[in-house]
């Protein structure tokens, strides 16, 4: 699975860094960003929970 941040619809919140530090963390503006593309598979729930959990839904599949 690869997962790619959508910079105009982020807000830094950090739900996704919290959820799965792992495959998110930020980047120099405060916004999100995927670590780790393809996300493995011992980090693929946590990464889709986060997905999911995005407030303004901008974890998005490639």
């Amino acid at each position: 699975m690869n997962l790619k941040v959508n910079k105009d619809k982020c807000i830094g919140c950090g739900f996704c860094v919290g959820t799965c530090s792992e495959v998110f963390d930020f980047d120099d503006d405060n916004q999100a960003k995927v670590i780790e593309n393809p996300v493995s598979e011992e980090n693929e729930e946590k990464a889709i929970e986060a997905k999911d959990g995005c407030p303004v839904g901008a974890i998005e599949e490639e």
